[in-house]
């Protein structure tokens, strides 16, 4: 306060006005003080204390303040705060004041001269002087000015009337003191505080100006800045090393505290601020606008800049705070001013993108959020930026490489100033491996692995800029969908995908490595959320001045030829071409040469090797080529230099000197047709192209000591240009071209260099690739989810697994649903098969070998139900993700089934899983057939007993039989008890299943589309194959065992019983009978597992057979009222009749009832082989009790023509055949009776239903005589076709059925052949006699050859005697009937009668009763009689042939064998003749 002393004197003292009101008043004045009072120092501040008395006296003249002009009011406290010789508390004071008038209103827009003020305002603020003390205190006066600056511009009403020049002076005021590290922390802090305040505020001012008018502002003060230059600088600050030091109290506050003044000041001394000249004029244009706002700008991306030594990271760390600030406001206008837009997407974006591979964890965190900003705000602007940055991010978060010994040379360079990122060297990392794959992507810096909180910071940055519904959207169509850019929406799944999987290394914390597991998943469920919703109809409509969406498609397509053609070319350039004409990327065109549409290929392909490039064009068979090539390019009015650095960056120059030859020569030669000014000829040009590549090495290489200097250039070309010298001028321009700018050659862009040649190529590309399109359409949605479903939903089916945090669980069963729905939208089977083999794997419920056995699992009741107790039920109850894995797959698949293909099999896998431990519904577990209705399928079958083999062994070998027989029953039938917590998770998965709704995806699977239906039809067919024919065909490849005879007999090797087969054999028929709509398609799978199984019948249980037939039959049930399949009916018929014995036997009644329900379909059967085939397989069922009872009740239907059932030509010899096997079947069971008991035959006394069903299958027999006539008729058959066809079969059936062992058949059977050979109802052709021929000799002779035999007579002894003596009556009237009732027929009749004679005889001889011999005698005697009337039979006499005589003679000898004197008993000889008789007789 002692400095403030001054003050006070000054305040008494009387100056020159003091003077001038004495003078008026008429006084002399007289000299009051001494004259050192008078100095220049007192004199000032008597002036500045002056100026508040003169302010003092003016407001006592008015009545309202606010009527003083603003300049007065102001004017006292703005020279105390110019002033150098105040202190700091005076100019906090003074400040302080005119913080106050901002508060109180005092500075308004309404002010009075208000403009002038203003900029004295500005002015004052922006110089401040006072005179230095304590730091602290200096410090309060630097902050009062921030709050004046901020008062000025944001906090009241006269911030839009400041002008650019006042904008430009405040802000550099507040930036300098933001960069100036030596002020404390706090201060620092309140600047940059204060400066995004006034940022916010001012670059607000973009929304309401007129972008046209401001630009054409700015273009008026680039003209003509008569107002003073808008310039805005931030000073150097001190070396890195100190710029974190506190402020002591005895150090100077700024730079300009070491003038001998010892004054502190907010001027920036080490450039020119902005200051106001005295010769401008005093106010500038107002209000402000970009003039102003671009400086800033300008400043600010200068500071950014990391190859700018003068600045550190602190400068830009608060730099990167104020452009984020900046951006954040304004970026969504920026765009509107080509001025702003132009700064930041060269400048800009290059500094920020350097920026981000800073290794200050600060100025990275910076620089990120700037850069997510940045493409949050302005990304229809920054289309090749966006690409180059993510292309960036995705390397360096990539998976890091192999390390290589030269890789730290190559990815560090630059400047080794500590803080200060390297250099992004723009080229591939590994040119060989991108040119194999052919990508098109622009050259990519070569960066270090992120790791640690770099990458975390990466990847969060890379979160935020892809968070946009449709951001994925603008990759595909952007870069994925344009040619000469990367597939960015490909490489960022594939990162995302790789990224949710854990990184192998230890320098990633398990934290940092979750972390990072969780944002790749994150960003690619929220892309998969994103096309879900778009699925849903959250979706934009493509604009009509966007490109066609076809034409993104087919650029798509043509640039993945181009790759392909590309890699062919870098491997093979031959090949490459061949594959690009071939795939019309080199027009063809006659309108234009080959070469040339090849050289505008090569030209335009950034893909190409450019070394394997410029060894190609420049051989000698390609001249014509590298004259095409060259001539591509637009030489006119450009420098040679200029020329050869456009050429040279298409392609690398080779090394061997003739092709560099061959290169020069052409372009000597065109560069020289575009009429350069100054070259005379040709070979000047040759000359001079050689003299460019030479000075370019000359000068930049770094092994290149002596450098060629101007005049050692222009010596070297002296006389080249036809004689004549090149001007000084000419040369010098080529020589500073090359100096400055080097020709850098392909695949040498590294370092600094390269990066800026690089990013002026991406800067020259951004102005051709077109618009940024930018719309939330899913149009490209298919596409896109065709590119990225197999590995995103492999991510997301291991962040399931794997994961144990809630929300992520939460989320991942989210993206499994939403696949799903797009895969149903977009019709992709492929994709729903490929959630359910993930999900399922998760499950739980898929083994890789179930046994067939089931264990005796306990059974409990809890809560009312009765729980089966099994290793799975236990399992799954304690496995929660599994539980939550079932539960969402399977409710994905509800409702989803058609565009499940192959998913079907994991489906029933897990079904059949379930099923074998007792999880599964009720309604899936029932069985059904023709005869109990529905039953449960048994998990267990009953184990057929084997026939034990007899052991000779004796006592002893029973003894150790028994004593190596545990006791008590097999451990098989231990039942374990279950434990309470075994019972709660049974409960569990009990709850689980039922969440799981699987009835009701069991009833969905009926209602399926053919496509589906059939793909779990196979899925079944497979599992099914697989557990049967599969094991089978394994097991009995198996290593053969030696031979053991005691299991010889054992019969064939029979595959256990497996329930689970039964299972999905029921489940896939059950399927086919409720959609017999699909059954053409499903018919042909079914029947040939079904056929695998019946063709092996012999080799699986019972069951499994027994539920193979029930199957076949159901569906043949179906499949007999589809008139296009009705011969699949037979085909399954003629399976089951050739079934062995005792499998027909096992499921004889299901046949029959199968059989009886096929029949009943109206004209089902038409043909004689479709019948055979039904009664193949009907006749296999009579050997059963039960079946062939119902097989007989049907045959007799038919017989009888009941019910609908009608014989026919067709049906007539089956007929016979099944009946003819029922009467059989009587004989048959007679015959067991007689082996069981060991004796002969005894009859029963009351018949068997087997007996009964036999005679009255005879008599059915029997009754179909009367259908041969009109059968006959109606099919206009011959009688020798109708004899052949009905009445020979029926005949021959009698006649073998007369000889059955049981009594009642055999007599009913001879009676009704009698019946129906004495009867009317035969046809055949009476003319013919070869027919009763066979009568007799293919029926009636066999029948009583048959009768003769002993073991036919030891199945009835007492009953045969009688079917003997039938027998031989039959033989006689038979006899009777045809030979001799129609004589005029003349047929010889001698063979037959002798015949007759013999097996009489041998009756006689066998039987000697004399029932029998009356029997014969009686029949002998009418038939002799007969045949004597007939004139057949006579005794010899003077009337007789020879023949006659003869036949009396053989029929005289035959019956003299058994029946002595009966002929001439019967027929007494003639007396005249009877010596002749006697000697024929004794002749005979």
């Amino acid at each position: 306060m002692r400095k403030n002393s001054r003050w006070e004197a000054a305040a008494h003292t009387l100056v020159a006005r003091d003077s001038a009101l004495a003078k008026d008043l008429g006084l002399r004045r007289g000299s009051l003080v001494v004259e050192s009072q008078r100095s220049g120092r007192f004199s000032q501040e008597a002036d500045l204390m002056g100026g508040f008395q003169e302010l003092k006296r003016a407001i006592r003249d008015i009545a309202d303040v606010q009527g003083l002009p603003l300049p007065v009011l102001l004017g006292p406290f703005l020279s105390l705060i110019r002033s150098p010789l105040s202190t700091g508390p005076i100019t906090s004071a003074a400040l302080s004041s005119i913080h106050n008038f901002f508060v109180c209103g005092l500075i308004s827009s309404d002010s009075l001269g208000l403009d002038s003020a203003l900029s004295e305002l500005s002015s004052a603020v922006s110089h401040c002087k006072f005179e230095a003390s304590d730091s602290s205190g200096d410090e309060v006066v630097l902050l009062k000015i921030m709050t004046v600056i901020h008062d000025c511009i944001c906090g009241s009403s006269v911030g839009p009337m400041l002008g650019d020049v006042e904008i430009c002076e405040m802000l550099e005021t507040v930036l300098t003191t933001c960069c100036q590290m030596r002020l404390s922390e706090i201060l620092r802090r309140s600047a940059e505080a204060t400066m995004i305040s006034i940022v916010r505020t001012i670059f607000c001012r973009l929304y309401d100006v007129d972008p046209v008018a401001e630009e054409a502002k700015l273009r008026l003060n680039e003209e003509a800045s008569h107002h003073g230059d808008i310039n805005m600088t931030v000073p150097a600050d001190m070396p890195d090393g100190v710029e974190h030091q506190s402020l002591d109290d005895s150090a100077p506050v700024d730079s300009t505290s070491q003038h001998e003044d010892s004054s502190v000041s907010t001027d920036n001394p080490a450039a020119q601020s902005a200051i106001i000249t005295e010769d401008t004029v005093a106010i500038a244009p107002r209000p402000y606008g970009l003039p102003a706002l671009l400086e800033l700008f300008r400043v600010l991306v200068h500071i950014l800049d990391p190859n700018d030594q003068i600045h550190t990271d602190s400068i830009r760390l608060t730099a990167l705070g104020i452009l984020n600030a900046t951006i954040e406001t304004c970026g969504t206008v920026i765009g509107n001013y080509p001025s702003l837009l132009s700064l930041i997407v060269d400048h800009g974006c290059k500094h920020l993108f350097q920026l981000a591979r800073s290794d200050n964890p600060s100025i990275l965190q910076a620089a990120l959020r700037t850069i997510a900003i940045l493409f949050e705000t302005m990304r229809p602007y920054l289309k090749l930026q966006q690409e180059l940055f993510l292309t960036f991010t995705i390397d360096r978060l990539a998976t890091p490489p192999l390390p290589r010994s030269n890789m730290a040379k190559r990815i560090q360079t630059g400047s080794s100033r500590p803080g200060t990122p390297s250099t992004p060297v723009l080229a591939p990392a590994n040119v060989d491996s991108d040119t194999e794959k052919g990508s098109l992507t622009p050259p990519r810096p070569v960066v270090q692995p992120a790791r640690g909180e770099t990458r975390d910071l990466i990847l969060e940055t890379l979160s935020q800029i892809s968070r946009h519904p449709w951001f994925m959207v603008d990759l595909y169509t952007n870069y994925d969908c344009d040619i000469n850019c990367d597939n960015l929406f490909e490489r960022l799944v594939d990162f995302l995908t790789k990224g949710v999987y854990a990184i192998q290394t230890s320098s990633v914390s398990e934290a940092q490595q979750l972390h990072s597991q969780f944002l790749c998943l994150d960003m690619l469920l929220g892309f998969v959320g994103d096309m879900a919703a778009r699925a849903e109809g959250s979706t934009e409509e493509w604009k009509p001045e966007f490109v066609s969406p076809g034409d993104l498609m087919q650029s798509k397509s043509r640039k993945k030829l181009v790759l392909t053609g590309a890699a062919k070319f870098n491997s093979k350039p031959k090949l490459g071409i061949a594959f690009l004409e071939e795939n019309g990327l080199i027009d063809l065109d006659l309108s234009e040469p080959r070469t040339r549409s090849l050289a505008k290929f090569l030209k335009s392909c950034t893909r190409l090797d450019k070394r394997l490039l410029g060894d190609f064009i420049s051989k000698p068979e390609n001249m014509d080529l590298l004259k095409e090539f060259i001539g591509l390019f637009d030489f006119k009015n450009k420098p040679i230099a200029d020329s050869m650095r456009e050429m040279l960056a298409t392609f690398r120059l080779p090394g061997e000197s003739q092709q560099i030859a061959r290169i020069t020569e052409t372009f000597a030669s065109i560069y020289f047709a575009s009429n350069p000014p100054e070259i005379k000829s040709e070979d000047a040009v040759y000359v001079l192209a050689y003299s460019v590549i030479m000075l370019n090495t000359d000068l930049h290489n770094p092994q290149v000591r002596k450098r060629m200097t101007i005049e050692d250039y222009q010596r070297n070309l002296r006389g080249v240009n036809g004689g004549e010298n090149f001007s000084p001028e000419f040369l010098q321009s080529i020589y500073d071209s090359i100096r400055k700018r080097e020709i850098i050659m392909p695949e040498e862009h590294t370092g600094q260099l390269g990066f800026e040649y690089a990013w002026k190529e991406l800067l020259v590309r951004s102005r051709q690739s077109g618009p940024f399109v930018m719309c939330n359409t899913s149009l490209f949605d298919c596409d896109m989810f065709k590119a990225m479903w197999k590995s995103v939903i492999s991510a997301i089916a291991h962040a399931f697994i794997t994961f144990d945090d809630e929300y992520i669980i939460q989320r991942a069963i989210s993206g499994f649903r939403q696949c799903a729905t797009l895969a149903g939208h977009f019709n992709l089977p492929d994709v729903f098969d490929f959630i359910v083999v993930s999900l399922s794997q998760a499950t739980g419920l898929l083994t890789v070998n179930l046994p067939a056995h089931v264990p005796n699992y306990p059974v409990v009741d809890a809560e009312g139900q009765s729980v089966t107790i099994s290793s799975l039920s236990v399992r799954l109850g304690t496995n929660f993700k599994g539980q939550l894995a079932a539960v969402v797959l399977f409710n994905i698949v509800n409702g989803n089934g058609n565009a499940l293909r192959e998913g079907w099999t994991q489906i029933f896998e897990m079904f059949q899983n379930l099923f074998m431990h007792s999880l599964l519904p009720t309604r899936m577990l029932q069985m059904e057939d023709f005869l109990g209705g529905v039953t449960m399928i048994p998990l267990r079958g009953s184990h057929p007993s084997r026939q034990v083999q007899r052991n000779d062994g004796g006592l002893l070998s029973t003894l150790s039989s028994y004593l190596m027989t545990p006791y008590g029953s097999s451990s098989e039938n231990l039942i374990p008890e279950a434990t309470d917590s075994e019972v709660e998770s049974t409960l569990c998965t009990i709850d689980c299943i039922k969440s799981c709704r699987l009835d009701e995806l069991y009833a969905q699977i009926m209602q399926l589309d053919a496509e589906a239906l059939v793909a779990a039809v196979k899925a079944l067919e497979a599992l099914a194959h697989e557990r049967t024919v599969t094991k089978l065909k394994e097991e009995t490849d198996d290593v053969s065992l030696p031979y053991n005879p005691s299991l010889a007999n054992e019969g064939p090797y029979v595959l256990a019983y497996d329930p689970a087969a039964v299972f999905l054999l029921e489940t896939m028929v059950s399927i086919a009978c409720q959609t017999p709509q699909h059954l053409d398609d499903l018919w042909p799978i079914i029947f040939e597992h079904l056929s695998a199984l019946l063709s092996a019948a012999a080799h699986y249980s019972v069951l499994l057979i027994e539920r193979a037939v029930v199957a076949l039959l159901r569906i043949c049930v179906i499949l007999a009222q589809k008139d296009a399949l009705r011969d699949q009916v037979y085909l399954s018929l003629d399976l089951i009749a050739h079934l062995p014995p005792s499998v027909a036997n096992s499921v004889a009644e299901h046949v029959t009832a199968g059989v009886n329900l096929i029949l009943q379909q109206e004209g089902i059967v038409s043909t004689q082989t479709e019948w055979n085939l039904i009664s193949a397989a009907l006749r296999t069922t009579i050997s059963h009790p039960e079946a062939a009872r119902s097989t007989f009740s049907l045959v007799a239907s038919i017989a009888s023509e009941v019910q609908g059932q009608k014989v026919t030509q067709n049906n007539f010899a089956c007929l016979v055949a099944i009946l003819d096997d029922f009467a059989t079947a009587a004989g048959a069971s007679i015959r067991a009776q007689s082996q069981k008991s060991r004796r002969a035959l005894l009859q029963p006394t009351t018949e068997s239903p087997t007996v009964e069903r036999g005679r009255k299958a005879i008599d059915l027999l029997a009754d179909l005589k009367r259908f041969i006539a009109p059968l006959s008729a109606a099919g206009k058959l011959p009688p020798t076709n109708a004899w052949r066809q009905y009445c020979l079969p029926l005949l021959s059936s009698l006649g073998k059925q007369s000889t059955n062992p049981s009594r009642l058949v055999r007599n009913v059977a001879i009676v009704q052949l009698q019946r129906l050979l004495l009867g009317s109802q035969l046809v055949y052709d009476e003319t013919d006699h070869s027919y009763v021929e066979e009568i007799f000799n293919s029926i009636i002779f066999p029948l009583v050859d048959d009768l003769l035999k002993p073991h036919v007579y030891h199945l009835d002894p007492s009953g045969i005697s009688e079917t003997r003596l039938r027998a031989s009556t039959l033989l006689c009237k038979a006899f009777m009937h045809f030979e001799v009732r129609d004589r005029h027929r003349k047929v010889d009749v001698r063979v037959i009668w002798i015949e007759i004679l013999d097996l009489l005889d041998s009756l006689i001889s066998v039987e000697k009763s004399e029932q029998l011999y009356e029997a014969v005698s009686e029949s002998l005697k009418n038939a002799v009689l007969v045949m004597n009337a007939a004139g057949i039979l006579v005794p010899p006499s003077e009337h007789c042939d020879e023949q006659q005589r003869t036949f009396w003679s053989a029929t005289h000898a035959r019956l003299e064998r058994f029946l002595p004197g009966f002929l001439a008993e019967v027929i007494p000889a003639p007396e005249a003749a009877e010596p002749v008789a006697t000697t024929a007789t004794t002749g005979t």
